[in-house]
């Protein structure tokens, strides 16, 4: 790698790094930048998870020292989760690359827009037990977001948080810490599958990774009450550009 491609790989991996931890949508960061330097899609979509993983790890091990991950939840979170995660990753890396392209622009560019959007207000955490928060509902809602973590990965943060805080009712620092379990072990089994495929570029992925890490060790520090209207429509800007300009890669 030229040191021009990899101060790019270490900023992107940094700011996708915070932002992941803190919210989620980095991965519409570093997804768009991989392909701007040339990284074929099939391929940046199966090294940007060696990054996601090791900043999901990062963030989910600060949260716990910090006594706020849920750790009785874990188990009944990861099943439907991992389980569509597997589906999405065999599904994406199967697909032509010149069907892949499109769509992970396409929907990068979807979930984008709703950052445009206020957050919805969440209830705080209840008493319910952890056997009685997992409905059927909250299953289907978890099983639908590792499927589409597994697919694409984009913007699966917004998705694990809305399902955590909005139908199984935890507050929004302990759905930010379960989500980084998810998003962390869902990614370990996707990276399995392209790289079973050959579709990982170890040496960028690694820079990624190490960039990745410390934005996430700078994130722990910021509750997840902190405003970030400022840092969503920068984000959404960032993310119109640097797809538009992927577009003619």
């Amino acid at each position: 790698m030229e040191p021009l491609t990899l101060g790019i790989l270490l900023i992107v991996g940094l700011v996708s790094g915070f932002i992941n931890t803190l919210a989620g949508g980095g991965s519409m960061l570093t997804l768009p930048a991989l392909m701007m330097i040339g990284v074929p899609a099939d391929l940046a979509n199966g090294t940007n998870r060696l990054a996601v993983l090791a900043q999901s790890v990062t963030g989910a091990s600060g949260f716990d020292q910090a006594g706020r991950l849920e750790r009785g939840a874990i188990i009944g979170i990861l099943v439907p989760t991992v389980t569509g995660a597997g589906i999405g990753a065999l599904a994406a890396s199967l697909i032509p690359i010149e069907f892949l392209k499109p769509i992970l622009l396409v929907v990068m560019l979807g979930v984008a827009s709703t950052l445009l959007f206020p957050k919805p207000k969440v209830s705080p955490q209840d008493t319910t037990s952890e056997a009685d928060r997992l409905s059927w509902q909250g299953w289907l809602g978890l099983f639908g977001a590792g499927l589409y973590g597994g697919f694409i990965q984009a913007g699966v943060g917004f998705i694990l948080v809305a399902v955590l805080a909005g139908l199984l009712h935890f507050d929004m620092v302990r759905s930010n810490a379960l989500k980084l379990v998810c998003t962390g072990v869902f990614s370990g089994v996707a990276l399995c599958v392209f790289a079973f495929q050959g579709q990982v570029l170890w040496m960028m992925g690694a820079v990624l990774a190490v960039g990745s890490m410390m934005g996430a060790m700078l994130s722990v520090r910021f509750t997840i009450q902190t405003s970030d209207a400022a840092l969503r429509r920068i984000l959404f800007i960032m993310v119109v550009l640097s797809c538009l300009s992927a577009l003619f890669i």
